[in-house]
């Protein structure tokens, strides 16, 4: 078995793989004709997008939907750079919220959360030297 995607549900499909592309730097994989689902290029596991609609016809049981006024579910997409201070602002003028600002943990390693333009929790930390 091969981990290969993440789907994170969202309003709106081309609006967060834009987002994504100004934020972060990752470039549109496709985007299908409906608008409702979308991939990214990012590395060996997609980052994928689709619609709550699309979401509610799959999950009969329903299901959380994202949201930037509650709090955020306990789960994050973490990206590692090594230039952490420029891409942690690059991403908040694109329009991501600081949720924890940048620290320097006791390993060494900087981390900071944002929020994304679904509310969605976003580590960017530099990658663990060992």
């Amino acid at each position: 078995m091969t981990y290969a995607y993440t789907i994170i549900y969202v309003e709106n499909v081309v609006d967060t793989i834009t987002f994504y592309e100004s934020a972060f730097g990752f470039s549109q994989k496709f985007v299908t004709p409906e608008k409702d689902y979308g991939e990214l290029l990012s590395g060996e596991t997609t980052i994928a997008f689709a619609t709550f609609a699309l979401g509610n016809s799959n999950f009969k049981q329903g299901f959380e939907q994202t949201s930037r006024t509650k709090k955020p579910f306990g789960i994050e997409l973490a990206f590692t750079t090594e230039n952490i201070e420029a891409d942690f602002e690059k991403a908040i003028n694109a329009g991501a919220t600081i949720y924890e600002p940048l620290v320097e943990k006791p390993w060494g390693q900087k981390v900071g959360y944002l929020r994304d333009n679904n509310g969605l929790l976003i580590e960017i930390c530099t990658p663990i030297k060992s």
